[in-house]
């Protein structure tokens, strides 16, 4: 866990991990990582998706972190920010909801194991292809 945090950068702090999130009509759901961080004043609600990014994922993040700011936060903190790690992503479903409205909704990729030399590699040249091309 501190590698991880870490990685994150300077702030974090671990809150919560599985953060049960009870509804007024009784429902339970279950945020996988709660982080706060101290600089920015906010919580970082974390789901964690197996598989390819479905649009049902951008409405289960968006629901947390709008829970947080409901039923979490205090008045002085920034508001939440969700963060979706998915195995798999989807343009098509980043382009066409929500995610492509707000600056409060992010979605990342992670790999499950470690890639080749040759892969990182070409993973780095695309991004920063892309980064260039985005100017």
């Amino acid at each position: 866990m501190q590698e991880f945090l870490l990685e994150l950068g300077r702030g974090f702090a671990f809150y919560a991990r599985q953060y049960k999130l009870t509804g007024e009509d009784g429902d339970n759901y279950y945020c996988d990582l709660v982080f706060y961080n101290t600089l920015l004043k906010c919580y970082i609600v974390i789901d964690l998706k197996v598989g390819k990014l479905e649009h049902q994922d951008i409405g289960q993040i968006d629901m947390y972190r709008r829970f947080f700011d409901d039923k979490v936060k205090n008045e002085d903190d920034n508001q939440t920010i969700g963060l979706l790690l998915v195995e798999e992503s989807n343009s098509t479903v980043i382009k066409y909801s929500i995610m492509n409205e707000t600056d409060k909704l992010f979605v990342s990729k992670y790999y499950t194991i470690m890639p080749t030399k040759e892969e990182l590699i070409k993973i780095i040249q695309n991004e920063k292809n892309r980064l260039i091309n985005n100017k």
